[in-house]
């Protein structure tokens, strides 16, 4: 279980997230998730997103692509958020992910506590994001 405060300073947005695993991940089974968040990057500050998340890694690849179901309340309709990581080298990965409307890229740099992505919104804007936990 997660549960934490995101903090979105272009939006100026500060809100709950929070994530449980129903399933983990297995040879034959992906890891399943529900969880809360801001709605995805580019809507207004309060819309909230619900989905449920399916993953698998396959680690002799080095890929671990996912799909969502997700209730954005800003839409006030369900998308199908998708994505595939890829690990560049131990500690380095990069991420093409669609929110369920528009693509992004990814490039992590990620510590035991820790992380910092350099984003690429939407293939036009710049971004950061940093995670750290405790």
């Amino acid at each position: 279980m997660q549960a934490g405060i995101e903090y979105n300073p272009n939006a100026r947005e500060v809100g709950l997230i929070g994530n449980y695993i129903l399933a983990t991940e297995t040879a034959n089974q992906p890891m399943i998730n529900l969880g809360t968040s801001s709605d995805r990057i580019g809507t207004p500050p309060g819309p909230r997103a619900y989905y449920v998340t399916f993953a698998k890694s396959f680690p002799e690849l080095k890929l671990g692509p996912y799909v969502s179901v997700n209730y954005s309340e800003h839409d006030r309709e369900i998308n199908f958020p998708f994505g595939l990581s890829y690990e560049l080298m131990p500690k380095w990965s990069s991420m093409f992910m669609n929110d369920g409307r528009r693509s992004h890229l990814l490039l992590t740099y990620t510590e035991e506590d820790w992380s910092v992505s350099a984003m690429w919104v939407w293939f036009k804007h710049p971004g950061i994001s940093v995670s750290f936990g405790f």
